[in-house]
């Protein structure tokens, strides 16, 4: 069984006691603690390391799902494990100080570099930055029109709770939006993998000096379910009209579901 597969199963029952921390397996209850020490590592490189990692792509990304986000004025928005902000910043412009933009993020050091993106450009009204948990989001049912998570999925420990916690926060007709890794295509796999597992974690060594923490990362991405599998779990979330859109062939995906 691969590694999507596996965790579309432990998902599904969650009769294992364990679940994946990149390649380990770890308690299910480790893997929050976990991923905090890793992005208490890596937050004050975030930014820089993500221009480094994509060569500057990943600004292209997150423009497109923000552009399939049909916010308007006055609207209430909230961004899931958004880390140093730059989606919860998009969404701020799409609302307008009239609406409503809540910052969430499991890490207090995310959390906090994502206020001060906030502040500094400008967005004093009309923003909220809230620490929790992606799979128990603290917020009443029905509260957003758009709910958001860029790269942020893979981390979470139980995938399935976190998305039913996000579709329930959203607004009859309201849409969640996931930007993820996810599977590129076959003629893309083996320069990826080089990528992925030789110059990103000595990326991490020589910029952030933390060569383990962008290990996980590249392991992480490998053990997140594919394109279909993810748009499967969407729909075992509740919601309707899943669809999905790959991007620079597949290393990224954008998966787009509505509370009805």
């Amino acid at each position: 069984m691969n590694g999507h597969s596996r965790e579309a199963a432990l998902t599904a029952s969650s009769p294992d006691p364990t679940t994946d921390f990149g390649y380990q397996r770890v308690p299910r209850e480790d893997k929050a603690r976990r991923v905090r020490g890793v992005f208490d590592s890596v937050a004050d490189n975030y930014d820089l390391m993500n221009d480094l990692m994509s060569g500057g792509v990943h600004r292209l990304w997150k423009r497109f799902a923000l552009s399939l986000t049909g916010l308007r004025p006055g609207q209430c928005a909230l961004d899931v494990a958004g880390g140093t902000g730059d989606i919860a910043l998009g969404l701020a412009r799409q609302v307008t100080s009239a609406g409503l933009v809540v910052l969430t993020d499991i890490n207090a050091a995310m959390l906090a570099h994502g206020r001060d993106r906030l502040l500094d450009a400008g967005h004093v009204r009309g923003v909220e930055c809230v620490q929790a948990n992606a799979e128990q989001l603290p917020f009443a049912a029905g509260s957003f029109h758009c709910v958001t998570i860029a790269f942020g999925l893979r981390n979470v420990t139980d995938k399935a709770a976190a998305l039913a916690s996000m579709g329930r926060t959203l607004k009859p007709g309201g849409q969640l939006i996931v930007l993820e890794f996810s599977k590129p295509i076959e003629a893309l796999r083996p320069a990826y993998d080089a990528y992925s597992f030789h110059l990103l974690p000595l990326l991490g060594r020589v910029v952030a000096k933390d060569e383990a923490s962008y290990r996980y990362l590249a392991e992480s991405i490998r053990m997140h379910p594919d394109q279909e599998t993810l748009l499967g779990m969407m729909q075992g979330a509740g919601l309707e009209g899943c669809r999905y859109h790959n991007l620079s062939g597949g290393i990224v995906a954008v998966h787009r579901g509505y509370r009805y």
